[in-house]
């Protein structure tokens, strides 16, 4: 009897203890879900694409490891591996955020840099339009230049308001289009100078 009761005793411990340690490790998941959020509050989707994305793609193979011996019977449940790719999950979306903090910082100094160019550029077209051919062609053309140069301005305000409220990438790109576009104006114009140059000499 006292064996019978024994092996009983000791079977309903084994149970427990397999039970006990087959539980889905709901800590682990909260901690990479926390990590992933605090990544993408630091903005790693835009500043640190790659890295977010191979934080995501580890929580969403945690999460399927996870359902897949959730599916199993409580005996056969084993969550190690799970347990371990959620570490590397996490370990991946801090690795994001961290990345996401350096790269915006360059993104900024890029679009600090790109935007001064602009504005110096804008100064200098606006220069060059005085020197322009102003006949009956040159001032239709003049009115188109400085229909575009508004346009440039106006993209750059657009830049410095991203910039004011932290969109560094919008104001990168935005400044770079605008210095693009400011740079094509200024090779417009600097060929009309130019063909005027030419007929004053020929003259």
């Amino acid at each position: 009897m006292r064996i019978k009761f024994f092996l009983t005793l000791l079977t309903v411990c084994m149970l427990a203890f397999v039970v006990g340690c087959a539980k889905a490790p709901q800590e682990a998941i909260d901690a990479a879900n926390a990590a992933l959020e605090a990544a993408k509050s630091a903005e790693a989707d835009r500043y640190a694409t790659a890295e977010y994305s191979a934080a995501k793609d580890s929580l969403d193979a945690a999460n399927a490891e996870v359902e897949k011996q959730n599916s199993k019977f409580a005996l056969f449940r084993n969550y190690g591996d799970a347990s371990r790719i959620l570490q590397s999950a996490v370990n991946a979306a801090n690795a994001a955020a961290s990345a996401a903090a350096t790269n915006k910082e360059q993104v900024k100094a890029e679009a600090e840099q790109l935007m001064a160019q602009a504005q110096t550029a804008v100064t200098e077209a606006k220069g060059l339009m005085k020197r322009a051919p102003r006949g009956k062609e040159g001032r239709a053309a003049l009115d188109l230049i400085q229909s575009d140069l508004s346009a440039v301005e106006t993209q750059l305000s657009e830049a410095g308001s991203a910039m004011t409220s932290g969109d560094f990438l919008t104001a990168r790109d935005k400044s770079k289009a605008a210095l693009d576009k400011v740079n094509s104006i200024k090779d417009e114009l600097m060929q009309a100078i130019g063909k005027k140059k030419m007929m004053t000499t020929k003259s």
